[in-house]
This record gives C-alpha cells, structure tokens and sequence, in this order.
C-alpha cells in the first residue's frame, strides 16, 4: 500500500486563466508555477487533475447558475473548459471530470483507492480557493481523508475571498493542515 500523498490539482481550466473570462482568477500564474513544482516532485503517477464542466441538470438550482453566468452555459467541449498548457501531461491519468463545485465523490475516492487505503492523503491544489477548493476539501475531510491544502498553489477568485477561505479550512485540523508549496517540498 503507497504511502505518499497524491497531488490533487482542481479545475486548471482555460476559464480560469484566461484574463478574458469573468472567472479569471489573478493568482492563477503563480499557483500554477507552484503546482509545477509540487508535480515534478510527486510524478505523473500520483498526479490528479480535475475540471468542472457545465452538464448539471438545469432543472435544479444549476438551471439558476447559468442563468447568471451564461458565458459559461456552454458544450463542455468549448475551448474554455480545456485545460491550461501549463496543466497538461501533469498527471499519467485521465481528468476527473465533475458537473459540481466540489470534487470529491466516487471518481476521485475510486482513483486514489480510498476503500483500500483509508491513510490515502491528498495535496490539494487549484483554482478557485473560494469555490472549487474548499468545496472539495470539506466533504473529503468529512470523509476522514488527511488533506493537507498548499497554501501559495491555490488560487483565489479575487484577493478578499482567499484569506475567508483558507481560515475555513484551517479549522477542521488533524484532516485538513494547511502549508506552502516549500514547507510540502521540504518535509517541513
């Protein structure tokens, strides 16, 4: 049984990135330019990448969503939904692909083989800190999953929102430990 931690990388999409999207975050460069380095250090093997695409059902309060988003009720095949250059090759797996905020579900438990190994502990990373990420985040804790969130690899939708975010999370210890890219790279 693999001890080491997985790299969870959430949602390193195109929307995210591009400056001329509504969803842009502007910590998005320097949190991918982390991930790099956390990616090099674990491997493609033990690298997951996520992307959330828009095929929730639109009878529910989704419907609501894109009705207040609609540049982004779009094919989960526009180029918007790609994944960012820099994310590509990361991972030696398939995306796991959500229609919700939060990643974690059946998919991401059955690929890091949670049922057979219930110490699996998982580096998150990605975009958004306020959105994607701590909505990921609280159900795997909830689920006993050790999460160990890179402080300076996510990004944040704007500057006020990331701080809130991050002191959430920080307040479900042992689960969930907060540290920076170096403190994970040196053992710290």
């Amino acid at each position: 049984m693999n001890s080491a931690p997985w790299l969870l990388v959430i949602d390193p999409q195109r929307i995210f990135a591009d400056p001329s999207s509504e969803w842009c975050s502007p910590f998005f460069p320097p949190a991918m330019e982390n991930i790099a380095r956390l990616a090099a250090a674990v491997g493609p093997e033990r690298t997951l990448v996520t992307r959330w695409l828009p095929t929730a059902d639109r009878e529910t309060a989704w419907g609501d969503y894109y009705r207040a988003w609609p540049f982004a009720d779009v094919s989960p095949e526009d180029p918007r939904y790609e994944l960012v250059e820099a994310a590509r090759g990361l991972s030696a797996h398939p995306t796991i692909d959500e229609p919700t905020f939060g990643k974690w579900g059946s998919q991401l438990a059955q690929r890091v083989g949670w049922e057979q190994n219930p110490r699996t502990h998982l580096l998150v990373t990605g975009v958004t800190t306020d959105c994607c990420v701590i909505s990921t985040v609280l159900p795997a804790a909830d689920a006993g999953v050790r999460l160990t969130v890179v402080t300076d690899a996510v990004a944040h939708s704007a500057a006020e929102n990331g701080p809130p975010a991050l002191h959430t999370m920080s307040l479900f210890p042992p689960q969930v430990d907060l540290r920076s890219t170096d403190q994970v790279l040196g053992g710290a």
